[in-house]
């Protein structure tokens, strides 16, 4: 990967239970960022992309929107120092 980035998103709303996981890994493979995805116990969904800085950005604004039964009130993104060089994407359980 060339100009390699990282970034961790947390979102918030009505993100689980509206396949938003499914969501998030298609628009990662489309865009070919390697990463992960999983719901978190406090009822948010949390993610990492790895991948070029302009495609990551492309899936943060898909993730703003989420898929049609979402209803994403929040979003933070905080861009890691360096990637893991994770291959895939994957969803967590």
């Amino acid at each position: 990967m060339t100009n390699a980035a990282r970034a961790h998103l947390l979102i918030s709303g009505r993100v689980q239970g509206v396949f938003y996981r499914a969501f998030t890994r298609d628009a990662a493979e489309r865009l070919g960022l390697a990463g992960w995805v999983r719901n978190l116990s406090d009822g948010r969904v949390e993610a990492v992309f790895e991948g070029d800085r302009p495609l990551i950005e492309e899936a943060a604004e898909a993730c703003r929107k989420g898929p049609s039964g979402a209803q994403v009130t929040g979003i933070t993104v905080s861009w890691d120092e360096s990637p893991e060089n994770l291959s895939g994407f994957s969803i967590r359980y």
